[in-house]
């Protein structure tokens, strides 16, 4: 069914009630099925990962980000999709775990940082809209995204924890443990998640080569002497095995091993408010085939390929409060990055050719942050943040694969922010204005695993490198907002408009290239730079009618324009309208949410960013989706649903191609334009806290 925006504005219309008509009366508005959690502070969004949601997500992170408004997710497979907030992706999104950069390995994004993220590991997920920190990183200009767990001392000595499991059609099943257990002064905390699902159908009843298997283990030992010290240590391993639909190439390892120290002293002093140290260091090891979890196709062999980044970083911080309305948080932070690949033969007898895995590259940042919040009035306050950072990376390819090779570049960058924040009582509500600028360096996939533009393919992909030519991205943003909760209302508006110089573009036109005397298809896009900008907002509503029900809604969209070259900005979603009823009763509950998603008509075929490129107008389509559920008792919780209930058969606008890539199809798969998302899909989940 299409839909087009003047109808899904008419149904926002409807699902608005008026204001004066609300009831003055506080209510909590919390869902027990996450469908589009809204903000609750200018540009924050905070929601629970532990919490059953609908659509159920894969067990990685970008499906939980989803089903915040502004996001959207390009589909490759069952799992491992990359998010996108407001049309960008990549580096342009900040993601943390624990306060720890994660990067993925693969030069074609088969693992985005994402990947190696399973959300019901972790206590909560906290989404900062736009550039309005600088505390958690460089390069955001897009948003933040925190994945913490927290580090507090344990109310009384024993055992406490939550254990989840999930069942759905295609095989799927998710298992969740996370136990702690020790005294109020020290205890170990131990976490272990498995997913694993097979290839799901589309609403035409084809199988999507989309198969998967995840797992993951934490443990962590702290010392917490008072309720305001702690002291961690932590040690994660993570695995698994996916399925492609977009590419030659399967997942079949994706390693994670990660070691990490916090600490953290809170209130030492009326002046000293916090002080936060890490270290971290991560490993990633991927390798990717295309026999072990396909079908043998001698026509587009490949072989195997491996990738791995090594991360070590750390971060001092402190927050302290210069005046009685004054704080200023300050510190220093640091990120190394190596990246390293190597690659060989197939089955058979070409497993015995090999390539060494060598180091390909060097990113090393060192920044200084600081940010400011000082209060006008009990009602009225101003934020402010600066941030320094100083880039050095080094090209450690070799002269058979770089132009660039041994080559080094130096920079230092500047961001900040000023946002301005008031409580309007009248209303009641929050409004805001913030200004923020970004300089973003280049990561590795824009440098080192694309080419520079205008470069002769012929040459090979390697020897065009766009290692020196591909200048830092400038974004300028405005962005500003309401927040009102007025009795049984609850609502949020969003807006921002940018200018973007020099946005860096990916253009992927296929192309040959010759490679051990024989011609092969080059895939790596070319970047280069161009000046741009993108406009939009969001809406949430959340509206009690009594105890029992609830109506809630969203509304996302962004328009873009690339200025340089005179056409629509790749990669952008198309607007979207969520619609959803609950009643919920404390004991039995239900739910409906209805998805409505209009045509894109705005597009670039070839353009887009390190994650995709378009690949043509889409249609619009509309999805609706059951959930119901049961608390047995306080501690326990009992969630079904039926996603897509009617089995339409779409794709999202942004999505990889749903063939190969490099222009066949997967033997013995359906080849479509897009993924296809999974047709009618129903699960169950269980929920125990103790």
């Amino acid at each position: 069914m299409f839909f087009s925006r003047s109808q899904l504005a008419a149904a926002l219309m409807l699902a608005m009630p008026s204001l004066a008509h609300a009831v003055h009366e506080e209510i909590r508005l919390d869902d027990v099925v996450v469908t589009a959690p809204g903000m609750d502070e200018p540009l924050t969004v905070v929601t629970d990962p532990k919490a059953p949601r609908q659509p159920v997500p894969a067990h990685d992170g970008a499906d939980y980000l989803k089903t915040i408004p502004g996001f959207s997710v390009m589909r490759k497979g069952g799992t491992d999709g990359e998010p996108i907030l407001r049309g960008m992706a990549g580096s342009r999104i900040n993601i943390l775990v624990d306060g720890q950069n994660v990067l993925g390995g693969c030069s074609m994004r088969m693992d985005a940082p994402t990947a190696y993220i399973f959300p019901e590991a972790f206590d909560r997920l906290t989404v900062l809209k736009g550039p309005q920190t600088v505390l958690h990183g460089p390069g955001a200009s897009a948003g933040t995204v925190l994945f913490d767990r927290h580090l507090h001392p344990m109310a009384a000595p024993g055992i406490d924890g939550n254990a989840s499991l999930l069942l759905g059609n295609h095989g799927r099943h998710d298992e969740v443990a996370d136990l702690k257990f020790g005294s109020e002064k020290v205890y170990a905390r131990i976490t272990g998640t498995n997913s694993q699902a097979n290839n799901y159908r589309d609403g035409d009843g084809n199988t999507v080569h989309s198969e998967y298997h995840r797992y993951s283990a934490n443990a962590a030992l702290g010392f917490t002497p008072d309720a305001d010290s702690g002291l961690e240590l932590s040690a994660a391993y993570s695995d698994g095995e996916a399925a492609y639909a977009d590419r030659g190439m399967d997942g079949i390892e994706f390693k994670r091993e990660n070691l990490a120290l916090r600490a953290e002293k809170r209130n030492l002093s009326e002046r000293v408010r916090h002080i936060e140290f890490r270290l971290s260091h991560n490993n990633i090891d991927h390798l990717m085939d295309d026999y072990s979890m396909r079908d043998f196709n001698p026509a587009n062999f490949m072989g195997w390929a491996r990738l791995q980044h090594r991360s070590n970083g750390g971060k001092l911080a402190g927050t302290f409060r210069l005046a009685d309305a004054t704080d200023l948080t300050v510190g220093a932070s640091f990120q190394v990055n190596v990246h390293a690949k190597g690659s060989g033969g197939g089955a058979g007898m070409m497993a015995m050719m090999p390539a060494a895995v060598r180091d390909d590259s060097r990113f090393e940042n060192t920044a200084l942050f600081g940010e400011l919040t000082h209060g006008f009035s009990p009602d009225d306050r101003l934020i402010i943040g600066y941030r320094a950072d100083h880039w050095e990376a080094k090209d450690k390819r070799d002269t058979m694969g770089s132009d660039t090779a041994g080559r080094s570049r130096n920079e230092t960058l500047h961001s900040g922010f000023v946002r301005f924040e008031s409580d309007l009582k009248t209303l009641p509500a929050t409004a805001y204005v913030g200004l923020g600028r970004v300089e973003r360096f280049p990561d590795y996939w824009e440098l080192v695993a694309s080419t520079r533009a205008g470069g002769d393919a012929m040459m090979g992909a390697g020897r065009q490198s766009a290692f020196l030519v591909t200048d830092p991205e400038k974004t300028t943003q405005l962005d500003l907002g309401l927040i009102s909760g007025i009795g049984r209302l609850r609502a949020s508006v969003s807006a921002f408009y940018n200018q973007i110089d020099d946005f860096i573009l990916i253009d992927r036109n296929p192309g040959f290239a010759v490679f051990m005397g024989m011609p092969s298809m080059v895939m790596n896009g070319s970047s280069r730079n161009i000046d741009a900008h993108t406009w939009g907002g969001e809406i949430d509503l959340a509206y009690r009618f009594t105890e029992e029900w609830k109506l809630n809604s969203s509304l996302a969209y962004v328009r873009g324009e690339n200025e340089t070259d005179g056409r629509p900005l790749a990669q952008l979603p198309p607007l979207e309208f969520k619609l959803g009823l609950t009643y919920d009763n404390k004991t039995w509950f239900a739910g409906g949410l209805l998805r409505m998603v209009a045509e894109q008509d705005r597009y670039a075929t070839g353009q887009g960013n390190i994650a995709g490129t378009d690949l043509g107008r889409s249609g619009g389509f509309s999805v609706f989706s059951l959930n119901a559920g049961w608390r047995p008792t306080q501690n326990s919780l009992i969630t079904a649903g039926v996603d897509n209930l009617f089995d339409k058969s779409y794709a999202e606008f942004v999505s990889r191609a749903g063939g190969n890539g490099m222009g066949g199809a997967i033997t013995g798969f359906t080849q479509t334009t897009r993924v296809n998302e999974p047709g009618r899909t129903f699960w169950i989940k269980g929920n125990i806290t103790f």
